[in-house]
């Protein structure tokens, strides 16, 4: 637990000015806090000194009276100081948060795609709250209360030694005995802690993905079924914190009966010194308050063991997250911002730099070029073999081959997701591995099948790569893309929010403002993974129809689900089980007898038999709707007349 503070504290150690003032005032709360039990030990004296020599009261009074001003004056300015210290421990844990947030989320966008292919998102969500809301709350509370606590009970060990020592030693074991109990039950509480943890990750994780394909679960009618799973993980939880609670409370019942123990011993030292005449009325009254004060940080001792046991058992998973290697080529500004004493705030130069594309296509040569490229996602079981391939300026290539034939893998390296395992990948004539991921995703410009938008308006979401592009470049590239018309058709225009995930939209208005947005990155390589696969027939020639118009200039790397879609690339490249089959254009692969052949051959057929094999390869039968086509003709044309004579400009 001392460990998992420790790295806390070495983790935000830009937090130092806050952790000395937070001291300073904890020191001067204490200190004021003694001084009440004095003047109160003081007019005790008084008051029994006067009675016992039937003096006059008034000759008393002016003590008296100036000891109450003393009082007044030290409970006013405990109160200005507790709350001046409670004001820099709020902020405190505040920056903490934000601190250990800002780096865990800097973590996690320069972590490689393998990290998560392992994790549920929920998990990761539910670690920003869990971990590091327990570490933030458990630090504002130590530094408001506890420290000061402690602090008073240091100072009261020393004084209550100068007037006995026993008394002192009496005090001071109790807090050792507190600490070796409950050392002795952490180890079994921390087993039940993460258990529970799991479960409660567990849980949320599936709840952001039910509330995130919640039309699934709906056309599966499967409601019941999602909320069982979630009853059950929070039932465990219950279950585990009856045995964990039961066990914690028993240890408790020791450990404070111990602690009671001691205190009537303290008490029946006061009285017998008291009454044998070792300490003044006034001694006793003092010692009192000071036994009283030195209680109730003892008791509430099992408060801040069983947080700060629940804090560092969440430490324990975001310290995990921490400590995963960022991939190979993150941009060195996220990794600094992700570690201790990092940028806790990104220039807008340092964003800029990060989004525009740093490689131009050469002129001559390849431009994208796969050369003898393994890959592995676990090793020893390769799902890449020794692929070969390139593609020149302007030129576009399709990718062919069964689902689970390796695809989407060459995608996922072409966008440095994964480092080949061995072979060499270049891009714009560069090594991958000579490139930083900023350099190389800026270069590339992507259309997958899931157009995954985000909650805002149409015009953020299209200028999602450039958030200062004038609303001129916005309408050029919509129009191209033959999103310009629907757009215009909503209320708010540009303006209108569509939802999370666009949910607001059509699968076709969605693809087609992914379209614009790809091509307002305006990158040289340009990648369409299944782009229009989730489309029916009419979405489908709309979205690539706008397609056409942003390959324009571009190399492009087409994966595909509809021949039509590849008839008019210029090399095709057939996979099979990870292996090149064939390199060849249209019309040379169609006649090689290999999978493209095979694929037109399918197409054709009408047995039941090829249209199941043809379903392997995702693709569709081919079968097209008179009347979508001439529906289609009609709005493309109707599109083409409202487009401005503008054409987007192509990277070199």
């Amino acid at each position: 637990m001392f460990k998992a503070f420790s790295r806390i504290l070495r983790f935000t150690r830009e937090l130092w000015p806050l952790y000395v003032l937070v001291m300073i005032s904890s020191v001067a709360t204490a200190l004021l806090a003694l001084a009440t039990p004095f003047l109160v030990g003081r007019a005790t004296d008084v008051i029994v000194e006067t009675l016992r020599n039937d003096s006059p009261a008034e000759a008393a009074m002016k003590s008296i009276m100036w000891i109450a001003l003393a009082l007044l004056a030290v409970e006013l300015t405990s109160t200005v100081v507790r709350n001046v210290g409670g004001w820099f421990g709020d902020v405190l844990s505040t920056r903490m948060r934000q601190i250990l947030s800002d780096r865990y989320y800097a973590k996690l966008l320069s972590l490689p795609q393998s990290y998560y292919d392992n994790q549920v998102t929920g998990t990761i969500i539910s670690r920003l709250d869990r971990s590091i809301l327990g570490l933030t709350d458990f630090v504002n509370s130590f530094a408001n209360n506890f420290f000061s606590m402690l602090l008073t009970v240091v100072m009261i060990l020393g004084i209550t030694a100068a007037y006995y020592w026993p008394l002192a030693l009496l005090l001071a074991i109790i807090f050792p005995m507190y600490l070796y109990f409950t050392t002795l039950t952490s180890k079994k509480w921390m087993v039940w802690e993460k258990e529970k943890n799991s479960n409660i990750d567990l849980a949320q994780g599936r709840f952001a993905e039910v509330v995130g394909q919640v039309k699934v679960v709906k056309s599966f009618v499967t409601e019941l079924r999602e909320l069982s799973l979630f009853q059950k993980h929070f039932s465990n939880v219950v279950d585990l914190t009856r045995g964990q609670s039961r066990y914690w409370h028993m240890m408790d019942i020791i450990r404070l009966g111990i602690m009671n123990l001691i205190f009537c011993a303290i008490y029946f030292t006061l009285f017998w010194r008291t009454l044998t005449g070792h300490f003044s009325l006034g001694d006793m009254v003092l010692l009192l308050q000071f036994v009283v004060m030195a209680r109730q940080p003892a008791q509430m001792m099992s408060w801040l063991v069983d947080t700060a046991q629940r804090a560092a058992a969440g430490s324990i998973d975001y310290f995990k997250a921490m400590d995963e290697l960022e991939e190979k080529s993150a941009n060195p500004v996220l990794v600094d911002a992700s570690r201790p004493g990092g940028a806790m705030s990104i220039s807008e130069a340092d964003v800029n730099a990060s989004v525009r594309p740093r490689m131009q296509a050469p002129a001559t040569g390849p431009v994208i070029e796969f050369d003898d490229v393994t890959f592995e996602y676990i090793e020893g079981e390769p799902v890449i073999h020794n692929v070969s391939f390139s593609a020149s300026k302007g030129q576009k290539i399709a990718l062919v081959g069964e689902s689970g034939g390796g695809k989407s893998t060459l995608v996922n390296l072409l966008l440095g997701l994964y480092s080949p395992t061995s072979g060499a990948l270049r891009v714009c004539g560069q090594e991958l591995s000579d490139t930083t991921a900023s350099e190389l995703r800026s270069s590339v410009g992507v259309v997958f099948q899931e157009p995954a938008l985000f909650s805002g308006t149409v015009r953020e979401n299209i200028a999602y790569a450039r958030p200062d592009a004038t609303q001129e470049e916005i309408e050029a590239v919509a129009k191209k893309a033959y999103a310009h018309d629907f757009i215009s058709n909503f209320a708010q225009g540009y303006d209108t929010l569509i939802g999370e995930r666009g949910l607001r939209l059509s699968g076709g208005q969605k693809q087609r403002i992914a379209v614009a947005r790809a091509m307002l990155k305006d990158a040289p390589v340009l990648v369409l993974d299944e782009a229009t696969s989730a489309l029916d027939t009419k979405a489908e020639r709309v979205v690539q129809a706008g397609l056409e118009k942003l390959m324009v200039g571009r190399t492009t790397l087409v994966i595909a689900h509809r021949l039509s879609t590849i008839a008019n690339v210029d090399i095709i490249v057939t996979l099979d089980q990870g292996r090149v089959e064939e390199v060849g254009t249209p019309a040379e692969l169609a006649v090689s007898g290999g999978i493209y052949s095979e694929l037109l051959r399918l197409t054709a057929s009408s047995s039941a038999a090829d249209r199941e094999r043809l379903k392997r390869f995702g693709f569709h039968d081919g079968a097209e709707d008179d009347e979508d086509e001439d529906e289609l003709g009609v709005e493309l044309k109707e599109d083409e007349q409202g487009a401005t004579s503008q054409t987007t400009s192509t990277t070199n």
